[in-house]
């Protein structure tokens, strides 16, 4: 099994200045909070991260920064998918990998691609990345379900495909997927609400969003959850269950943003087409954050 990602991986956030420059002092100290406070790993340019709203340069700062801000202390994973496989694999063969642990690539979405379709995709960034690949299905978001039997198929044709970090909301795909998997795949949850049941159930953790809010608490609960203590890793999940509902009730990252400004970490700029959190919501979260 692949040490590095079992536990609490975070997808990052992007912070922005309210001309909506990149505020990379607010993104180091996001790193450097949830260095001390027992994330395992950190997952740059994701969904959360915005991605596709930043430039190619504004990718290679962000990259820069994590790392800088890293110190080596923990394995970072680096989106890089989409719908065009020949540009992921160019983006693969150009990108500096060299303190990258890993590449997270999402199913490719719009085009709608045929089970078939997903497995010679994944099949060529396999054949073209000299790191691991950790799989990204995200259904709500492609439209399509990489189906268990083709993630199971990648994982056991090629060796550099390590783990899935699924995020369909399916308990029970999960379950095949974990029943099924070869020795050493990790089935990684991508769903927050989720991601306790399926580390009791044999997965490897988490890839989360608001775990890198309150790092300590979900990272602790991840790790309970591991060793199969279901009792104290339900207290922690009941403390956070909350949140993790109003984080995801408008878009993401414009709820994990609210967060972080209540926390005096970032601020809750985002890119367009994405809108802040309402007034509403941003009451909420802000209760939840003073009686935490």
């Amino acid at each position: 099994m692949n040490s590095k990602f079992v536990g609490t991986g975070v997808a990052l956030v992007t912070p922005f200045n309210p001309d909506l420059s990149i505020d990379h002092k607010a993104l180091s100290n996001i790193v450097k909070y949830n260095i001390e406070n027992g994330t395992e790993y950190l997952v740059i340019c994701g969904t959360t991260g915005e991605s596709v709203t930043l430039t190619k340069q504004e990718k290679k700062e962000v990259i820069a920064t994590i790392i800088e801000a890293n110190q080596g202390k923990l394995p970072l994973v680096l989106g890089i998918g989409g719908n065009n496989t020949a540009t992921i694999i160019d983006e693969i063969k150009s990108t500096d990998l060299s303190q990258i642990d890993a590449i997270l690539s999402v199913s490719p979405y719009y085009s709608k691609p045929t089970q078939e379709g997903i497995y010679q995709h994944f099949k060529a960034i396999s054949e073209a990345s000299p790191i691991d690949i950790i799989l990204y299905n995200v259904p709500g978001r492609t439209s399509k379900n990489i189906e268990a039997k083709t993630t199971l198929r990648l994982a056991n044709d090629f060796k550099n495909v390590v783990a899935v970090k699924e995020a369909g909301n399916n308990m029970a795909q999960y379950l095949e997927l974990i029943k099924n998997k070869p020795d050493g795949f990790l089935i990684i949850s991508g769903d927050d609400d989720l991601a306790l049941g399926v580390t009791l159930a044999g997965g490897a953790g988490v890839i989360s969003v608001i775990g890198q809010a309150f790092p300590k608490d979900f990272s602790e609960m991840i790790r309970l959850g591991l060793k199969g203590d279901a009792k104290e890793a339900y207290k922690l999940h009941f403390k956070l269950m909350d949140v993790i509902g109003y984080i995801f009730e408008e878009n993401n990252p414009a709820g994990i943003k609210s967060v972080f400004e209540a926390l005096n970490l970032c601020q809750d700029t985002v890119r367009l087409p994405l809108v802040p959190a309402s007034k509403a919501l941003k009451q909420k979260i802000e209760r939840f954050v003073n009686n935490f």
